[in-house]
């Protein structure tokens, strides 16, 4: 729009220069554009003028009212030349007629009014130099690529175009306006001034509010003034019959006339409300085509949100107090506190019900200018759109569950604060808290505690010496019944930062008895407690589907009609929820401005004593808060995975190979070995330990390995996770370790087809009896040795826990025997007599031996069970089996030549040697194929899981608190959230100074 009618007034102005009479240099119809003049054209300088001057009609145009056009009186404008050589006739003419008298008279004369007229139209236009960067940069240089010249000879006459001219003298009342629509001062000002004692005179707000606005609030004081001054009059006069009629009269006239003021202030408030919302909102939109891209900076309140979010999660353990300013809304319950939030905020964003308690925590709202009115939360990037009804539907639901989740279990309230951003064009800029409403009982349903839980909230919001009390009481009930008053009178008791709002005044004229109650309150005189200002409105009709608009249009018409207005029993200015945003934001601005840098200076000496404490003690540590720790424990445990891939194959192979062979040996001596030994000859040998040995791998030893890997996996990590590093090792990083290898190990699941190709494997293995070399044969008997060794070992442990003690330590160490000890000592001489009588025993013993053993012990007066004697006689049989297989191995040594031979007339037969030769390339063969499986595989999704596993615990902050704790955490938070704190209240402050 600018930009258009600053071409058009050039393109005008360069055709009237133009038509000068023989003028160098510049037109003083130059300087009647202010946009014109703006935009530099070369072709001023140079150009000269050539034609008459011409007549031009002036038309009324204003950027704020599209007003049709009308022609007005022509404007004579004349101008002094130099006369030419060449015209003699004109010369002669001139000197006969004394024509250049006239023309120098016409000229300076004609001059002086226009300056006169141009000096008055300059004052009145508004300082625009802020605002210069709405116009992009390329529509300075349009001379550059537009010639002018051409343009001026395809438009038509100057006369034509004259018609296209605003009306100057309508453009001066409008931008008169808007002048001081720009200036500091707005009508909130003007409104709060009547209930504010401490501020300035009227001549702070001559100088920036709207001058129409000025005199006719003043006319409505007038009124009331001379309104009041009759009416005493009337009432003191009562002699007379003919001068209480025409004091009557009077009155009745001045309640009119004071009537139809106020309704003209109002609806003149209510346009340039209007007209101020919609620029703001093409002033705040960024510019859709990409021609205007500058990056808007961050408001004002917005950084106060921000520094009033960091304090509420900061714990103030050094007794440092949040004094920061913001405006706290307290009401008993259902009075109309979130009603009349929600008017301040214009959206109906709050939970609904009917007499049930809605707000159960303290919900925080900045309220913001905006070119889109939307509503977001301080943790989410989600939108809600105001101006739909599903996403309003939405985010009431959002606040509802939000609100519920922060109620612990058996409680009815919480402490917990939700912080919502609520943006939109002609918002108020403040910070409101909603607190639950106070209660006198607790119903059935709600916690014990609940009454004394709201006292507390409310108590701690309002015991801050700059928060900003708006007091909300309902007017509809008996102001006996109210109970926050008396509490806010007790936090606030001269009322200098109390704000009472007296709600459903609608309802209260037409219930209550006497009007002049209403009266009472609103001037404060009902009520123990003070307030800076009093304020009534009307929140609606009951109607929980009313919309805004409908409420405020609601709201004004009874204002209109009502007897409070007509009787003088309210002021204009003490009513309407609008009145009441403006005063609030006007108090709570005030507010900030005197008390944040001294806020700031009180954390600034906070820090440095916090400064001072770590210097004190961790004087070589650097100062890391709870996050930074996180990500440098996250580091090292990441470098501790990547180290799982370093580790050698021989290094893989040896764990594996020798764990799965400690696992597996049992079941390969007890199930596979010793009844193959039982039997008769080479061949039944190899039959019972191919099919033993099929059986067993179908089964049991695929799934063992991996649990084996599994097993070695898990102890590898965990051997790198707890290794201390030296002097580098951190102890406060032990907690979170240890959580994060726990739970990376239980999200960890091996291949399931791991099994199945392994099965394979180890079945070729085991099936290939070839030994190729001596240096194979002498390996297995090796291994043979040292599994014999080590189950012979183990059993005689066995024995002598079962017998006791022998004669040598009884005698050293006064040890005795127990009886148990006793009576199985002596089963085992006697079964040891049935070894040495027959060396080729059987495994198991036959009844008859039993009943044999039992009564020889009985002979000896030693009474035993049978189950006893088959006991014992296993460990004593497998002793003597273990035995003789230790011997018979040694005998093997030198029977590979026998063995190449396939023990061809030889009595030497070794093929239990061949067994574990199977047994150990199984191993070996197995431990491979794990560990390539590990290392190109599972040590991989390890190292996923534990990513993972740190992703999740750095966005859960309570695992964080709780794995990274101690004096040294809490000192660096702490640093660090005064810090930040600090930080951000300087470049506010910095700011807030740039603003004034």
């Amino acid at each position: 729009m600018w930009r258009a009618r600053a071409a058009a007034a050039c393109l005008v102005c360069q055709s009237l220069g133009n038509s000068g009479y023989g003028m160098k240099g510049k037109s003083p119809l130059q300087k009647l554009h202010l946009v014109s003049r703006s935009i530099h054209h070369p072709c001023y300088s140079s150009s000269k003028f050539q034609r008459p001057p011409l007549r031009i009609s002036v038309q009324q145009f204003s950027s704020l009212n599209h007003l049709t056009l009308r022609k007005t009186k022509l404007l004579y404008v004349k101008h002094g030349y130099q006369p030419h050589r060449n015209f003699w006739l004109a010369r002669v003419a001139s000197r006969l007629l004394k024509l250049r008298y006239l023309v120098l008279g016409s000229a300076v004369g004609g001059g002086y009014t226009a300056k006169k007229t141009y000096d008055q139209w300059k004052d009145m236009m508004p300082d625009l130099s802020d605002y210069k960067w709405i116009v992009p940069d390329f529509v300075w240089d349009l001379d550059e690529f537009i010639d002018f010249e051409k343009l001026n000879k395809v438009l038509p006459d100057a006369e034509d175009l004259a018609k296209l001219l605003p009306d100057f003298d309508k453009i001066g009342e409008s931008l008169s306006s808007l002048k001081g629509f720009f200036s500091p001062g707005t009508p909130g000002e003007t409104a709060f001034k009547a209930t504010d004692q401490g501020y300035d005179d009227d001549k702070q707000y001559k100088k920036g509010l709207l001058g129409e606005l000025i005199v006719l609030q003043q006319q409505i004081q007038q009124h009331e003034e001379e309104a009041r001054k009759a009416a005493d009059q009337y009432n003191m006069g009562s002699s007379q019959q003919k001068a209480k009629v025409s004091d009557k009269d009077k009155i009745d006239q001045l309640q009119e006339e004071l009537l139809r003021t106020q309704l003209k202030y109002q609806r003149m408030l209510e346009r340039l409300e209007k007209e101020n919302k919609e620029l703001r909102k093409l002033v705040l939109q960024r510019d859709d085509k990409g021609i205007h891209q500058r990056k808007l900076k961050k408001s004002l309140i917005d950084m106060y949100s921000e520094v009033l979010d960091i304090l509420s999660d900061y714990d103030a353990s050094y007794n440092t107090q949040d004094h920061l300013p913001r405006v706290v809304v307290v009401g008993d319950q259902s009075a109309g506190k979130t009603s009349v939030l929600e008017m301040i905020a214009q959206a109906r964003i709050f939970p609904r019900g009917s007499g049930e308690m809605m707000t159960r925590s303290p919900v925080k709202v900045t309220l913001s200018e905006g070119p889109h009115h939307v509503a977001l939360f301080k943790d989410s990037s989600r939108e809600f759109d105001l101006t739909k009804e599903e996403d309003l539907a939405a985010l009431r639901n959002e606040i509802e569950i939000r609100m519920r989740n922060s109620v612990k279990e058996g409680c009815t309230v919480s402490t917990e604060t939700i912080s919502l951003n609520v943006k939109g064009p002609g918002l108020q800029r403040m910070v409101l808290v909603d607190l639950p409403g106070v209660i006198s009982t607790v119903t059935s349903g709600m916690a014990p505690d609940t009454k004394e839980t709201i006292f507390s909230i409310s108590k701690a919001y309002m015991q801050n010496p700059n928060a900003i009390i708006l007091c909300i009481q309902d007017g509809s009930v008996d102001a006996e019944r109210s109970i926050v008053t008396d509490l806010v009178s007790q936090m606030d008791p001269q009322g200098k930062r109390t704000i009472f709002v007296l709600t459903k005044v609608d309802l209260a004229e037409k219930n209550v008895a006497s009007p002049n109650r209403i009266q009472q309150i609103i001037e404060g005189k009902l009520f123990p407690m003070k307030a800076l200002g009093y304020f009534a409105v009307v929140t609606g009709k009951g109607n929980t589907n009313e919309s805004i608009d409908s409420i405020k249009e609601y709201e004004e018409d009874f204002f209109q009609n009502s007897k409070l207005l007509k009787t003088c029993m309210l002021k204009a200015h003490q009513v309407t929820t609008r009145n009441l945003s403006l005063a609030v934001s006007d108090c709570f601005w005030k507010m900030v401005r005197e008390s944040v840098e001294q806020q700031a200076d009180a954390f600034k000496a906070t820090r440095f004593n916090l400064e001072t404490e770590w210097k004190n003690n961790y004087p070589r540590l650097r100062e890391l808060d709870r996050n930074e720790l996180f990500e440098k424990a996250k580091n090292e445990i990441l470098d501790e995975v990547i180290s799982l891939t370093q580790v050698t194959p021989k290094h893989w192979e040896e764990i594996l190979q020798k764990t799965l062979w400690e696992r597996v040996s049992t079941h390969v001596i007890e199930n596979i070995y010793l009844p193959a030994a039982q039997t008769v000859n080479s061949g039944t040998f190899n039959t019972t330990v191919d099919i033993k040995l099929k059986q067993w791998t179908d089964k049991q030893l695929p799934n063992k390995a991996v649990e084996v890997a599994w097993a070695t996996l898990q102890e590898e990590f965990s051997r790198f996770m707890t290794e201390q590093k030296g002097k580098e090792h951190d102890d406060i990083f032990d907690k979170l370790k240890q959580a994060v290898k726990e739970e990376s190990i239980k999200r960890h699941h091996w291949n399931e087809r791991a099994e199945d190709s392994l099965r394979v494997i180890q079945h070729n293995a085991l099936e290939d009896r070839s030994i190729s070399d001596k240096q194979q044969w002498d390996a297995a008997i090796h291994f043979m040795e040292e599994t014999l060794h080590s189950r012979l070992k183990d059993t005689e442990s066995v024995i002598e826990d079962m017998v006791g003690p022998d004669w040598k330590k009884r005698w050293l160490y006064w040890i005795a025997r127990s009886k148990e000890q006793h009576v199985r000592n002596e089963t085992k001489n006697e079964l040891e007599k049935l070894i040495k009588c027959n060396d080729d025993h059987a495994a198991y013993l036959a009844n008859d031996e039993v009943t044999t053993v039992r009564k020889n012990l009985e002979a000896r007066g030693v009474t035993v069970d049978p189950c006893l004697i088959k006991d014992t006689w296993h460990q004593i049989y497998r002793r003597h089996f273990l035995r003789t297989a230790l011997s018979h191995c040694n005998l093997c040594r030198r029977g590979f030549y026998y063995y190449q031979r396939h023990f061809v007339d030889s009595e030497l037969e070794c093929n239990d040697v061949v067994l574990f030769w199977r047994i150990q390339r199984m191993l070996a063969i197995t431990a491979n194929t794990l560990r390539q499986q590990l290392t190109n595989t599972e040590v991989r999704r390890l190292e996923k899981n534990v990513k993972e596993v740190l992703e999740d615990f750095a966005e859960d902050n309570e695992k964080k608190v709780k794995l990274l704790t101690g004096k040294r955490v809490q000192l660096a938070e702490d640093l660090k959230k005064v810090r930040e704190i600090q930080e951000k209240l300087e470049v506010f402050i910095e700011a807030l100074h740039q603003e004034k």
